[in-house]
């Protein structure tokens, strides 16, 4: 069930239909873990046709009344409102992917290790966004976040000195990856190339208000490099350099780390969760798709989050071990199969209860199990 915060809104912007259609969608997507509208169609427990069924989600996903900004965009300030104090420092990045003829430009709000997309727009072409195209998405972006002082993250697609100079105008900080032929004026007043610089493996460097690049009229900016040394076999093939309006290199670098939450996000939304890219709709039905995904994936999340306050995330997966640097399974990971966990009590109930019977002395860790069901289908 979608959490509160959720249902309020959905209810309040749709039609009574509508919103029992967004549920279910919503609910059997947690559980196929696939956005095919011919699996969906086939999974959905509605008593018509297949075809009619398929019919009924292709009309469902062409509604005017779906949007970003008339659906997500006030759920999302509602989840800000809670888990978000005014003020503070919160990380957007710009991205974009792309499988097929398909090429979304998105821009995400990094949370809990993960991020969640605030908004995206399909691009009409092939490769990458232009400064016009990044402008728009980041600020509609940055309209829902006025409340916060807001850090923008971005890779060598989104490295334009043009765009670092339009985020100034517009107070808001960046760390955007540079490539490394880029050139930056040198105290000899002369123009070196990035890579030139000297930098290897364990070395950092930060450059104050330098001029980036031949262009003129944009002013200085800094750029933080850094070379990240090999531990363990793991490392970076290559320097970093991060045209940023932040102060020091420290700030600079671990602003942009966060950038690779994203990463996580993408992995969640494709293979590693709804298998985005196997979807065959397009124009503003796939809009409405992934604002369906995105519904589920975010109420997934914060269900993940509440069930690890519970204590109970050991019935969903492996926790974390006494060696391991870093958590095995993200909120996401937990509140997802928490989902399927539950939903197949009701058609098992028969089973397991005759398999517990076998086991008597057990029955104090059985009665532990049920509470843990319990706790979970409560939480929201």
């Amino acid at each position: 069930m979608l959490p509160t915060i959720y249902q309020n809104h959905l209810k309040s912007q749709l039609t009574t239909a509508h919103y029992l259609v967004l549920s279910l969608l919503v609910t059997v997507l947690q559980s196929v873990k696939n956005v095919r509208l011919e699996t969906l169609a086939a999974s959905i427990p509605f008593p018509i046709l297949f075809e009619s069924r398929r019919k009924k989600l292709q009309r469902f996903l062409g509604l005017k009344g779906l949007g970003i900004e008339h659906i997500w965009w006030p759920i999302l300030q509602s989840i800000l409102i809670e888990s978000i104090e005014p003020g503070q420092v919160v990380h957007i990045a710009i991205d974009r992917t792309s499988w097929s003829c398909i090429n979304i430009l998105i821009v995400s709000l990094i949370w809990d290790k993960r991020a969640w997309p605030i908004y995206w727009t399909i691009l009409d072409k092939k490769g990458s966004s232009n400064y016009q195209e990044q402008t728009e998405v980041l600020s509609k972006a940055l309209s829902q976040l006025k409340d916060y002082k807001t850090i923008v993250l971005g890779d060598r697609e989104f490295c334009g000195v043009k765009l670092g100079h339009w985020l100034s105008q517009q107070a808001v900080d960046f760390c955007l990856r540079l490539k490394k032929s880029t050139f930056v004026e040198a105290e000899t007043d002369q123009l070196v190339e990035l890579m030139n610089l000297g930098l290897v493996p364990g070395m950092s460097l930060f450059i104050n208000e330098v001029r980036v690049t031949k262009q003129k009229g944009f002013g200085t900016f800094n750029v933080a490099c850094k070379w990240q040394r090999k531990y363990r076999g793991f490392g970076s093939d290559e320097a970093w350099f991060i045209l940023t309006s932040l102060s020091t290199l420290s700030k600079a670098i671990e602003a942009y780390r966060k950038r690779f939450s994203r990463e996580e996000m993408f992995r969640d939304f494709k293979l590693g969760g709804y298998n985005l890219e196997g979807c065959k709709v397009e124009g503003e039905r796939l809009i409405n798709l992934i604002l369906v995904m995105t519904i589920a994936y975010t109420s997934a999340t914060i269900k993940g989050r509440t069930i690890k306050r519970k204590g109970i995330q050991k019935y969903i997966g492996r926790v974390k071990e006494v060696k391991r640097t870093e958590r095995r399974h993200s909120s996401f990971y937990i509140g997802l199969y928490a989902h399927n966990w539950v939903s197949f009590w009701g058609e098992c109930t028969e089973i397991v209860t005759h398999l517990m019977r076998l086991n008597p002395n057990k029955l104090p860790n059985y009665k532990k199990g049920l509470r843990a069901m319990s706790l979970i289908l409560s939480a929201s």
